[in-house]
């Protein structure tokens, strides 16, 4: 016997047949035990005297002592589907940690609940929405016990089926099935090309088909449905205090008139150009002070220069995983879009040291071997958008206007193509921004074509 876990509180008065003495670790075995009087009648005069200082929850067996009686189940061992969730745990780092999210989260109640049943992504479905159940999704996910998912896809299924389900006319049902399903939902699949949904894309399809929802709603309320309606109609939406997310109506009204469902015309909104200032100096002025500050955080410094110098947004950033960047003939290069950029130094030098040391702020489940460059607050997760978004402003930058900023020179001084390989955006984004910023290559491309070599 290698440590005494936990006396009975009547040992030291009496020993009955049947009755737990203690809890013990016996060595080279993974699973805290029970043991009984008269289960091993020559162990009762080593238990004799237990150390008091067991029983404080600053004792580094206390937390683990106390995650083996939630995960047991009636024959006092701990099944094996849980065993893995059991090491995943006791392996916090700090054990007052895992002792405060025992006594604070309520995820042990839900284990508790799921005592005797599978533990699956549709278990846990069945549990009450909130950070707290995906917290525990995520240490499971982490711990290999559950499959990853697209969380934020399956949310947004389950809200735009709710969301169909409540309309009474089937043909609005189908209507919708067809907006949101067959359009919004395969498109921004297309989009994410595999990788998980971010939550400004969940929020963006939830705005699109609320927009047709509630045009649908107004329509229904004059005694129309879209069949029938005509310009007038539209115009006069348009001019009543219900005409919220009209960006939104005209992209579906766009799609409707595409499926020849409707006749109204609600022409798209041409982009001119960024509408804030263009400050190119702040711009430098800011990328020095992340280049050469050590006193910031080396993992903030970088997510800082990849809006300031390569244009990216917080959500692309907080997506990137060790696998984008590499090192070849002495290069370091990472991997925005299509094709990998060289980092100059001191950002390669930078981006190593991210690399070597990121680490998340999740305390409780997470094993240590996330793959993601910026770490979340959830174990195997990536630091969220919004989390990355405030970590910038909090060092005087404004991401949309900073990432406005740099794409507008890059746009001077790059080919579309070019760009949109190099910084992972689309091509017709590209371009537009090449109009914008007066860098139209197009003459330039005529001009190579007709040279003639010799």
């Amino acid at each position: 016997m290698r440590d005494v876990l936990e006396e009975d509180a009547h040992v030291r008065h009496r020993a009955l047949a049947g009755k737990a003495l203690v809890h013990v670790r016996i060595e080279r075995q993974l699973l805290h035990v029970r043991v009984s009087a008269d289960a091993d009648e020559a162990l009762a005069p080593t238990v004799a005297r237990i150390p008091e200082s067991l029983h404080h929850p600053e004792d580094p067996e206390h937390a683990p002592m106390r995650l083996h009686e939630l995960l047991t189940d009636a024959t006092d061992t701990i099944p094996a589907d849980r065993q893995v969730l059991y090491r995943a745990l006791a392996a916090t780092e700090r054990p007052h940690t895992l002792s405060a999210w025992l006594d604070k989260s309520a995820a042990p109640q839900m284990l508790r609940q799921l005592a005797g049943r599978a533990i699956t992504h549709q278990t846990l479905d069945e549990l009450p929405t909130g950070k707290t159940v995906e917290h525990l999704r995520s240490i499971l996910v982490a711990a290999g016990i559950l499959p990853t998912r697209d969380e934020h896809m399956m949310r947004l299924e389950q809200w735009v089926d709710a969301a169909i389900a409540e309309r009474a006319d089937p043909d609005e049902q189908h209507l919708l099935r067809r907006y949101a399903l067959w359009h919004m939902l395969r498109r921004l699949r297309q989009r994410t090309r595999g990788a998980d949904t971010t939550h400004n894309q969940y929020v963006l399809v939830r705005q699109h088909v609320r927009a047709a929802i509630g045009f649908l709603d107004w329509l229904a309320a004059h005694g129309l449905s879209l069949p029938d309606a005509r310009q007038g109609n539209l115009d006069e939406w348009t001019a009543s205090d219900n005409a919220t997310l009209r960006r939104e109506t005209r992209h579906f009204l766009r799609w409707a008139k595409k499926q020849k469902l409707t006749t109204l015309d609600a022409p798209a909104v041409r982009w001119d150009g960024p509408c804030g200032v263009i400050d190119t100096e702040a711009r430098w002025d800011q990328a020095r002070r992340l280049l050469h500050d050590e006193t910031i955080k080396p993992e903030d410094r970088l997510a800082g220069l990849l809006v300031l110098l390569y244009a990216q947004w917080p959500a692309a950033i907080s997506r990137l995983t060790i696998d984008h960047t590499c090192t070849s003939a002495g290069q370091v290069l990472i991997r925005l879009g299509d094709e990998p950029v060289v980092l100059p130094e001191p950002v390669a030098a930078l981006a190593l040291t991210v690399v070597a040391n990121r680490r998340g702020k999740a305390a409780v489940g997470d094993p240590g071997t996330s793959p993601w460059l910026f770490p979340g607050g959830q174990p195997g997760r990536p630091i969220s958008p919004y989390a990355l978004t405030e970590r910038l402003r909090h060092l005087g930058l404004q991401p949309a206007r900073d990432r406005s900023t740099a794409l507008f020179q890059l746009a001077t001084d790059l080919p579309a193509a070019v760009l949109a390989r190099m910084l992972g955006i689309h091509i017709t984004v590209a371009v537009a921004w090449q109009r914008a910023s007066a860098g139209d290559w197009t003459d330039y491309a005529a001009e190579i074509s007709r040279r003639t070599y010799r």
